[in-house]
């Protein structure tokens, strides 16, 4: 096919089915028109197996799964807020702190009663930690859960001993208490802020309607339509997808004639044209045609059942990386655990009694971690997070802006993220010398604007846009595949395709030929050639900009979208992009992702579509556009909330200062124990001993450093 040639694109215009009855409208073809469009393979999803997803089952498991996650959360906060109000008492009634606040209070079974209090803090508050710590072990991956638990559990047998006086010393019941009380408020801001990213698979699934309109053949031959389950419907069945209704089931066309919106399913902005014997995919919105569809598949091998196991699968993968404070802590742990170990073996070896030589070991892993590091990250990402959000970021991921720095590669989709995603008038070129370029466009709109296609929608925002008075029309006309037709001021006016043209036998304009990205209609008044429009998904403002920015910060620019190349190439020139991907479907924008990470780039996705979901979640940063589909957001780590594309290189900006203030918290929270552990060791003895009075305070020290340099950030990301 010669490249300026185009293929029609059939959209039709609004027909009420009101009056008629549902056994006709199940067979009957609705009247359409015809513009022009890009070269686009309307059947290129029949290569895949697609069906009917088992929607019942799957959402029943994905509500579960949502509810536990929402369940743990709730959890978190609820012993937080126990240990916090058992914590006042055992901290006032501490002796070391009485000792280092000056007072003194005391009174009988004053030692039971912190016992008792303390000890339910430590089983209550401290088992996410203790179960946390089997986890990790099992795993060989230490973190912060085996941190936590050895710290707490050091301090609360070796408190319980001195304080039923089996060992000499001091307890450290109120560093434990505090210690559970600021790791459990951490961990519960941690998963707090990634609470919404188990609802992406849900979100998919509610793309699919709960019921389908069954066709089925009486005795006497006629047809009736009942409402089912969408689950209960087995492979040829037929439905009926009435016009405005998503389409409850994988299959194929046998009956009717209708544009499909498949956008937010496979990226191609021009609604997909179906007639019999096309493929339809669930959860696409049929236009003002009504469909007669048989089901081919259905349960495991259906389109977006594969989107959701992409996507869990990458969310999965994605799970696994440990966080900078989990990477921390695990070091930490290695430490705290070698070097109690070795300090109990040096003083008993030094012929130290018992008592001496496990004061010492425990106060190394109780100043082994500090109650800095329960904040340190969480702090950070709080105060980034905020920020962001002013500048146009929606932070769903807290390692996000961690990853955000190592950006190599951002691989862009267009349709509703370069682009606008809606069809926009790029030019009017008048052929009749009567006219003027307002006085076509009046004309074309009077007509266009009894349609809702897109490509009608496109021409009557401009005619808006304009402030343009519309013309009344009568003898309004549907000329099936071809366009539409109507009397305006007496003369007779034609919207059409070029196809039309070519029947008629009537030339193009050589500016009229489409150089792949545009759709042109042509107007035909009393038969003869007055003009034409031209449309085009119009590319957002400041894209350009975003991608010459992106690429001035050493990031490589690609596009992935389900348009046809022809389209694609164009936008990607006009932006000038790195590389393109033209006519792709979501496991292979998938497959995009993971060749550009295994070429060794760390890979960022923005998309806005239910196709992108599995590019985003496997992406090393996900972005989904504000502007998208639920199931976008819901599946990435960031959102755009204005839907610019320069938000974009803020995140990588922020991303660097972010982490820059991640490291020196850490080192805030952690450095201190290259001095303290070794004196908590007792390196100095006799000349000096670190006692755990000391170590409290230096622990708190900490915490508040960190707590003013994490304020600092805002200074950083408002500049």
């Amino acid at each position: 096919m010669p490249a300026d040639e185009t293929v029609p694109v059939v959209h039709p215009h609004h027909q009420s089915d009101a009056a008629i009855p549902a056994e006709e409208q199940a067979l009957q073809h609705i009247g359409h028109d015809e513009h022009s469009g890009p070269d686009r393979e309307h059947h290129r999803h029949a290569e895949m197996d697609h069906a009917g997803m088992d929607h019942g089952a799957m959402g029943h498991a994905n509500h579960g799964a949502g509810h536990d996650h929402g369940a743990m959360i709730a959890d978190f906060l609820r012993r937080f807020w126990v240990c916090l109000l058992l914590s006042v008492p055992v901290v006032a009634l501490s002796m070391m702190f009485q000792e280092l606040a000056g007072y003194t209070l005391d009174f009988a079974f004053r030692e039971p009663l912190v016992i008792a209090l303390a000890t339910l803090i430590y089983f209550y508050g401290g088992w996410p930690f203790l179960s946390g710590m089997i986890g990790e072990l099992r795993t060989r991956k230490l973190g912060m859960m085996t941190l936590v638990a050895v710290a707490i559990t050091a301090a609360y047998v070796y408190s319980v001993a001195v304080s039923v006086g089996w060992l000499k010393g001091m307890d450290f019941f109120w560093e434990l208490a505090t210690l559970i009380d600021i790791m459990l408020l951490g961990h519960y801001l941690e998963m707090k802020s990634v609470a919404g990213a188990s609802r992406s698979l849900e979100l998919i699934v509610q793309m699919l309607p709960d019921e389908a309109h069954k066709v089925e053949t009486t005795n006497g031959g006629g047809i009736t339509l009942s409402d089912v389950k969408v689950n209960t419907l087995a492979t040829g069945d037929l439905v009926q997808v009435r016009p405005g209704e998503r389409i409850p089931t994988d299959g194929e066309v046998v009956e009717g004639t209708s544009s499909v919106n498949e956008s937010m399913l496979t990226g191609e902005s021009v609604p997909a044209q179906k007639v019999k014997g096309d493929t339809v995919i669930a959860g696409a919105v049929n236009g003002e045609g009504a469909l007669q569809v048989r089901v081919t598949h259905r349960g495991e091998d259906s389109y977006l059942n594969k989107v959701v196991k992409m996507v869990q699968e990458a969310q999965n993968a994605k799970s696994q990386t440990q966080t900078l404070a989990d990477r921390a802590a695990g070091w930490l742990t290695l430490i705290s655990l070698s070097v109690g170990l070795l300090t109990l073996v040096a003083w008993l070896w030094a012929g130290k009694d018992v008592a001496f030589a496990v004061e010492r070991m425990v106060t190394v892993m109780v100043t082994a971690c500090p109650h800095a590091l329960g904040v340190a990250i969480p702090l950070v990402v709080a105060i980034s997070t905020a920020i962001s959000a002013q500048r146009g970021l929606l932070i769903r991921n807290r390692t996000a802006f961690e990853e955000a720095r190592k950006i190599t590669a951002m691989v862009f989709d267009k349709t509703g993220t370069l682009t606008e995603g809606e069809f926009g008038v790029t030019r009017v070129q008048i052929v009749a010398p009567t006219l003027d370029e307002t006085g076509l466009l009046r004309i074309v709109a009077a007509l266009e604007q009894q349609s809702q296609h897109p490509i009608a929608q496109g021409i009557v925002r401009e005619a808006k846009k304009r402030q343009l008075d519309l013309p009344g029309i009568t003898n309004f006309q549907s000329i099936t595949g071809k366009g539409i037709s109507a009397t305006v001021d007496g003369q007779t006016v034609l919207v059409v395709s070029p196809g039309y043209l070519k029947e008629k036998g009537i030339s193009q304009p050589a500016d009229a030929k489409s150089n792949g990205a545009e759709t042109v209609v042509f107007v035909l008044i009393d038969d003869a050639l007055a003009g034409y429009v031209a449309l085009a998904d119009k590319i957002r403002a400041d894209s350009k900009e975003a991608v010459q920015r992106l690429q001035q910060a050493g990031i490589d620019v690609y596009m992935a979208t389900g348009d046809n190349q022809q389209v694609a190439d164009a936008v990607a020139k006009e932006l000038g992009l790195n590389g393109v991907y033209a006519e792709v479907l979501p496991d292979q924008k998938v497959a995009i992702v993971k060749d550009l990470q295994q070429q060794g780039k760390f890979v960022a996705m923005t998309g806005d579509g239910v196709n992108d979901a599995p590019a985003l979640a496997q992406a090393n940063v996900g972005i989904a556009v504000g502007s998208g589909t639920d199931v976008a957001a819901e599946t990435a780590d960031i959102i755009l909330v204005n839907s610019k594309p320069t938000d974009i290189t803020n995140l990588v900006e922020f991303g660097r200062a972010t982490y820059r203030k991640m490291i020196q918290n850490l080192f805030w929270a952690t450095g201190y124990n290259v001095i303290a552990i070794p004196l908590a060791a007792g390196v100095l003895y006799p000349n000096f001993v670190l006692s755990p009075a000391i170590g409290a305070v230096l622990m708190s020290a900490s915490t508040v450093i960190v707590a003013l340099n994490a304020q600092l950030l805002k200074r950083s990301l408002r500049t």
